[in-house]
């Protein structure tokens, strides 16, 4: 049984694979993309900005300051390139309390709402967020609360 067992452990190392070079001696570094541009602004109150320009036309615009809640940092900022199809990419963005918030023409916009909302749906809507900020206050409506 032992034999059987030393015999698998050995087939097992002879058939991994052999590495005579290092992992990065077999990529081709020969399409480095030089930084055209690298700018960077960082202020004592946490203010900053950076610019920051390729060689293959990648170009990144962003900002912030730590004005948000509890001094969260809110940024803005632009980045852009080409696809690999040719067509021109341009992202601006804000990231803040509401989250990151992409622009671009790019992107997939949802389709129109089918049909429009009959106004007592709107009624109720509303109605309903009475009631539940009057139950954040405490205050009580109706019979049907559970208190």
């Amino acid at each position: 049984m032992q034999f059987v067992f030393l015999a698998v452990l050995v087939a097992v190392a002879a058939a991994a694979p052999q590495y005579s070079e290092s992992p990065a001696a077999r990529h081709d570094f020969s399409d480095e993309i030089p930084i055209l541009r690298d700018d960077r602004v960082h202020e004592e109150d946490g203010r900053y900005s950076l610019d920051v320009e390729t060689g293959n036309d990648i170009v990144l615009s962003q900002s912030g300051s730590p004005t948000g809640p509890e001094g969260a940092v809110v940024k803005a900022g632009q980045y852009s390139y080409t696809a690999p199809d040719g067509t021109p990419v341009v992202v601006t963005y804000v990231a803040d309390a509401n989250g990151y918030q992409p622009q671009s023409d790019l992107l997939p916009v949802a389709p129109a709402f089918p049909h429009p909302i009959p106004q007592f749906v709107l009624d109720q809507i509303a109605f309903a967020a009475e009631e539940d900020a009057a139950r954040a206050r405490g205050e009580t409506r109706g019979s049907y609360d559970s208190k």
